[in-house]
């Protein structure tokens, strides 16, 4: 339910609490006898409207009004007035006033006055509120104790104003740039449209184009029988996010470029143009200017995805963030496995603080899952921050109780490990590749086929 605070401004007690008395049941109302206090409580925290009276002692109601206008464009005011002094109220008109009512106040009359206010703000508090809730399960994983991150969900903040202005988020894999374009996407004006996304990467070249645009019946052989909307026509109105940009080819390049230029683009086989409005937001982790120079990437596509640019910071440029985000993870995956993992020891924190992150905050993610799964007492130790690979600091020293079984008298399952070593690499190969097979089979330096006789063989045992 969404709240509205009103401020009520009257030197006269009596008035102001009488209006304060009915208000109250259903606003947020605070009363003040005078312009100075309500000026100066405003700079912290402004009000949704303020009903203000004109003949206040010091500084009068229509000063009052005019610098609430100034640093409070957004606020509603109501002018209060003993008499309708006619050039008195176009004066306040014309200052931004909403409306005035005439003393001896009809409390029936200012309610009306008030809800017919509130709602001209109405959508906009509703806007925020959503907004506000879709954003809260989205920056998480941009816990801002780091000037370098701080920088960047502000100016994100900023360049998520237009509706469909292109915008480029560039930064290395595992520093959530799909998380950005979600940030962007809530915080734009058509937020309430739709956040499709497209993994360029994961689309094989001979169907992007046709993934990307759509494609009339009978355009190829196997197309459907009806045609199909493509993901830019499902992304109308909302934004169209394009992870790993710089796999798409050149054709796509430039089918693709049109529609920026343009907006209109043509389905597969199709030979009507059509025409939408969304917002594209573009990410990869390869160096665009250098395939430019290779002529892998088109120039002029390159400046019209980038219009605005965002850079994210990796993990190891941002240390100050490391332990804040470990200890929202095993929060997190306290809650998901049921346990009570009360805190990284002191040398886990050094351990994590040394690291070097080369797969940033999913490596980090991924290292407290399998560690608050695995680990038995109520600290997370060095030794239970990795499983199979070897952990080390900056100064490549090891942390002790960090690598492989150890081989002792009593001897070691070598199957065992084998199997648990496939298994990891697999699923995580999967999951860096979003599930597709193909890619995570190159990640593995295997053949399809191998890899999937692999993996089939361990989801039987």
């Amino acid at each position: 339910m969404i709240q509205y605070r009103i401020f009520v401004v009257d030197d006269e007690e009596i008035i102001r609490n009488g209006i304060a008395l009915v208000l109250e049941t259903e606003y947020l109302t605070t009363t003040f006898p005078d312009a100075e206090t309500v000026l100066n409580v405003m700079q912290e925290m402004p009000p949704d409207l303020v009903l203000l009276d004109i003949g206040l002692p010091g500084i009068d109601g229509i000063e009052a009004l005019r610098r609430i206008k100034e640093h409070h464009p957004d606020v509603l005011v109501i002018m209060i007035t003993a008499y309708e002094d006619i050039d008195t109220v176009v004066t306040a008109m014309k200052l931004g006033a909403y409306d005035y009512v005439v003393k001896p106040i009809v409390m029936d009359d200012l309610e009306i006055t008030i809800r017919n206010a509130l709602d001209t703000i109405r959508l906009r508090k509703e806007v925020q509120a959503l907004q506000e809730k879709y954003l809260s399960d989205i920056m998480p994983c941009f816990i801002a104790e780091s000037n370098a991150i701080q920088d960047v969900i502000e100016f994100v903040n900023m360049a998520a104003q237009s509706p469909d202005t292109p915008i480029l988020v560039l930064g290395e894999t595992g520093t959530g740039k799909e998380l950005i374009a979600s940030a962007i996407h809530y915080r734009s004006p058509n937020f309430k449209g739709p956040f499709i996304v497209v993994n360029c990467a994961a689309i094989p070249k001979d169907l992007i184009e046709s993934e990307l645009f759509g494609y009339e019946k009978g355009a190829f052989s196997g197309a459907g029988a009806t045609g199909k909307k493509g993901l830019i026509e499902k992304a109308a109105g909302g934004t169209l996010f394009l992870d790993e940009v710089g796999d798409l080819s050149l054709e796509a390049q430039a089918k693709l470029l049109r529609f920026l230029e343009s907006g209109e683009f043509y389905r597969v086989g199709g030979t009507t143009k059509l025409q939408i409005n969304t917002r594209v937001v573009s990410a990869t982790n390869k160096d665009l200017k250098v395939m430019m120079a290779g002529d892998l990437f088109r120039r002029d596509l390159f400046y019209r995805l980038g219009v605005i640019i965002v850079s994210i910071p990796s993990l190891n440029e941002r240390p100050e963030d490391i332990i804040p985000l470990a200890q929202y993870f095993l929060l997190q995956f306290n809650d998901k496995f049921n346990k009570k993992i009360e805190r990284f020891s002191t040398e886990a924190q050094r351990a994590l603080k040394t690291h070097r992150w080369t797969g940033n905050i999913r490596e980090l993610k991924n290292m407290i899952e399998r560690a608050v799964l695995m680990v038995k007492g109520p600290n997370i130790e060095p030794k239970d921050l990795c499983m199979h690979e070897e952990f080390t600091d900056r100064e490549g020293s090891v942390e002790k109780g960090c690598t492989m079984p150890p081989l002792t008298s009593a001897g070691v399952d070598l199957s065992a490990v084998e199997k648990s070593l496939t298994k990891y690499y697999i699923n995580e190969a999967l999951r860096i590749t979003q599930g597709n097979e193909s890619q995570a089979a190159r990640l593995l330096r295997l053949n399809h086929h191998t890899f999937r006789y692999r993996r089939k063989k361990l989801e039987s045992q």
